[in-house]
Formats: C-alpha cells, sequence, structure tokens
C-alpha cells in the first residue's frame, strides 16, 4: 500500500517536473518565445533551480544544458525510486542501464510533449485561434509540420498534416523507442 502512494507521488510530482524541465529546454532550443502564460509558468516553477544550476553548467553551443541535465537527473531519479518502489531487485548498482534508460524515457517524453502541443494547437484552432499560446504553440510545431506540409495539400480547408504527425509520433513510440527501452531495460 505505500509503495502504491510513493509511485502516485512520484508520478504526481517528480515526473511532470522532469518534463517541466524538459519542456523548458526545448522551448528554448526552438527559440519558442516565453512572453506568454505557459512559458511564464514554466520560468517560475523551474527558475529556483536552473538557475542555480546554471551557475556550474554553462551554456554549450547556445543550448541550455543545465535544463537538459536537469531533467536527466529528476527523470533519473524517478526511475531509481519507481524501480525501488516495485520492489526491483538491484544487483550492484546498474548504472549503464539506468543511463540508457533515462535517456530512452527523456526522448518518449519529448515526443509525447510534442504530441500534446499538436492536439493543444488543435484545439485551439477551433476554439480560439487567437489565443495568446498560438505563437509558443507554432514555434514547438513548425518545424516538425513544415516538412508534412509541403508534401501534404490541404483537402477542403482541413490540414491533415497533424493527423499525420500523430501517427508518425505513434509509430515512433513503438518501433525504434520500444526496441530501445526494451535494450536498456535488458542492462538493468
Amino acid at each position: 500500500m505505500l509503495n502504491q502512494a510513493l509511485l502516485f507521488l512520484l508520478d504526481a510530482l517528480l515526473q511532470p517536473f522532469a518534463a517541466l524541465l524538459l519542456l523548458r529546454f526545448h522551448l528554448q532550443w526552438l527559440r519558442a518565445p516565453m512572453r506568454n502564460p505557459l512559458g511564464e509558468f514554466i520560468m517560475t516553477l523551474t527558475n529556483f533551480l536552473v538557475l542555480r544550476a546554471r551557475r556550474f553548467i554553462p551554456p554549450a553551443l547556445g543550448y541550455d544544458v543545465a535544463s537538459l541535465l536537469l531533467a536527466f537527473l529528476a527523470e533519473m531519479l524517478y526511475l531509481i525510486a519507481s524501480l525501488w518502489a516495485q520492489d526491483y531487485a538491484f544487483v550492484g548498482f546498474p548504472l549503464a542501464g539506468l543511463l540508457a534508460l533515462t535517456a530512452v524515457k527523456l526522448l518518449k517524453l519529448s515526443v509525447y510533449l510534442l504530441m500534446g502541443a499538436l492536439f493543444v494547437q488543435a484545439i485551439l484552432s477551433w476554439v480560439n485561434p487567437h489565443s495568446p499560446l498560438e505563437g509558443l504553440l507554432n514555434a514547438i510545431t513548425f518545424r516538425f509540420l513544415a516538412p508534412l506540409r509541403r508534401r501534404i495539400p490541404p483537402l477542403g480547408n482541413v490540414d491533415l498534416t497533424v493527423l499525420a504527425l500523430i501517427i508518425v509520433c505513434q509509430l515512433i513510440l513503438i518501433v525504434p523507442l520500444g526496441w530501445l527501452e526494451n535494450m536498456a531495460f535488458r542492462l538493468l
């Protein structure tokens, strides 16, 4: 019973915090405008940790390495605590397996963040096309939708590229990332 409560708290607190740190990295990588409600929310929740980490971890090639490293550490802590709560029998400390699994989980989380941005962008285009989040969501999805929009024309003013990208994301989650996740679990 306590293990279930611990797993719930990990899923409710630590995993979303890792997702926020990863989203912060992606937003800066994609040069998304942060002067909007979601951008300010992310900055407010993560500044206490990221600004301290930036004292020791400088940016590399213009990328916010501190946010990415903190997301990696938060995800690794989540995995260790989650495996421990599920009574996983650690033989030694499987560092290689944990590092590989954390990297795969962050890749999966990145795909899920893209899919979430696609869903929110699609819903807002129907409900409120001039939302304050429009610029942020467009910055997240544009690089991924542009190649598809060159190949898939709209059908009767309906843009099917969002649906096509969601299908591609699902296939990426199932085939290559599923295979990588199985390989990482074997290292544990």
